[in-house]
């Protein structure tokens, strides 16, 4: 029986993890799960999954959920704060580790599984982006293994051999005789918007994507395209690829999930419905297979695949952070805490839409920062650009 600890497990991917958990129940024991507040969540997945342990980031909510748990006669032992959770990351018994946790905050606990050797199922791009080789260096020296779950990723990862696989960050794509990968996005809820209406977009506008089920905050990096450049930035991480081995093409139906093109002119693609749990079970079950619980394709009922280039004009965000990568990991840093501030502040209804990438960019050209030695750098890096865009957000309405 696999072992699980699940990061962010009140979320989308954190939900969709233990359903597939519930369907495979002899196979799985869901040792602990961590999430930030939401307790009326976290109560229901206590009483469906038992878990030795769960972890509130909130302290508040963990006093609640503790009280809760008792009333129900419940025997799980709740933490509260960073320590704790990164502390359930790195338990000795347990071999799986889900980072589901959105955005920086998932940094430390996702490294603290790398360093106890778990085997991680990484969604939590932020801690990759920013790190960069400090990471995967990691993953190395460590012994722990990654396994990519966005969908895109798990896709790519899917149609790679075996010994590529397993061997993530460590192998050039030239040595697997590919010559690109081929990173698919849908385009966001707001893709057939017109330019000039984008500034006037609400954050009501954007809850409902096309094709997925997500939460607010990568629903906003989704319409902005944000997430695509953070994505590429994760595929040449984790693939080992030079900027002219990946390219970008927008496909709305979300159907195929991304491709790989092999020097011979084969074309190899994951397909599926848009639904996390096929990567996530993928991930899970890898090298093999087990059910996910998502619908199959109808291949009847497909009557187009449609194919664009993504417009940098119309969503500068996705080619600012692409030039962000380039520029260097410091860069990276920057442009994520950067985002998540003005995401925040734009779902808070302080800013305008446009106005994320104008103080994204402004924040970015406007640092100069040597790139970063240690993870301790990283997260002052980080600390330091959320104060000074706050304080961009502020001299705005002053």
């Amino acid at each position: 029986m696999k072992r699980v600890t699940i990061l962010g497990s009140t979320g989308s991917i954190g939900t969709s993890t233990l359903s597939i958990i519930k369907k495979n129940s002899t196979l799985f024991k869901v040792v602990a799960l961590v999430a930030n507040k939401n307790i009326s969540v976290m109560l229901k997945q206590c009483e469906i999954f038992t878990p030795d342990w769960v972890a509130m980031k909130n302290e508040k909510s963990a006093n609640i959920l503790r009280k809760k748990l008792k009333e129900k006669n419940i025997q799980t032992q709740v933490l509260s704060g960073d320590k704790e959770i990164c502390a359930l990351a790195a338990l000795e018994q347990i071999e799986y580790v889900v980072s589901a946790i959105v955005g920086i905050a998932g940094l430390l606990p996702t490294l603290s599984a790398i360093y106890a050797g778990k085997i991680i199922l990484l969604a939590n791009k932020e801690s990759l982006i920013t790190c960069g080789n400090l990471f995967m260096k990691a993953v190395i020296s460590h012994k722990a293994q990654i396994i990519p779950i966005d969908s895109e990723h798990n896709a790519i990862f899917q149609v790679l051999p075996k010994y590529f696989q397993k061997n993530l960050g460590k192998i050039s794509l030239k040595k697997a005789n590919v010559k690109s990968i081929i990173l698919t996005a849908s385009g966001g809820p707001l893709f057939n918007f017109k330019k000039r209406d984008l500034p006037f977009v609400k954050p009501s506008q954007i809850y409902s994507h096309p094709n997925w089920s997500m939460g607010k905050k990568i629903l906003v990096d989704s319409a902005t395209m944000i997430n695509k450049g953070f994505e590429y930035a994760e595929a040449r991480l984790l693939f080992n690829a030079s900027d002219s081995e990946i390219n970008i093409i927008i496909h709305p139906q979300s159907i195929i999930h991304s491709m790989v093109e092999y020097i011979d002119g084969s074309v190899l693609a994951q397909l599926s419905l848009p639904d996390m749990r096929v990567a996530i079970s993928y991930a899970f079950s890898f090298p093999d297979r087990i059910p996910s619980g998502s619908s199959f394709l109808d291949f009847k009922k497909i009557n187009n695949l449609s194919f664009f280039t993504p417009d940098f004009i119309k969503f500068p965000c996705l080619k600012l952070a692409i030039d962000a990568f380039i520029y260097g990991k410091s860069a990276m840093i920057v442009l994520n805490a950067a985002n998540e501030v003005t995401v925040s502040a734009f779902l808070n209804s302080r800013i305008s839409f446009n106005k994320i990438f104008e103080i994204n960019n402004d924040i970015l050209m406007s640092s100069n920062l040597l790139e970063p030695l240690s993870i301790e750098e990283v997260i002052d890096i980080d600390q330091k650009t959320r104060i000074n865009t706050k304080k961009r957000i502020l001299s705005l309405s002053s």
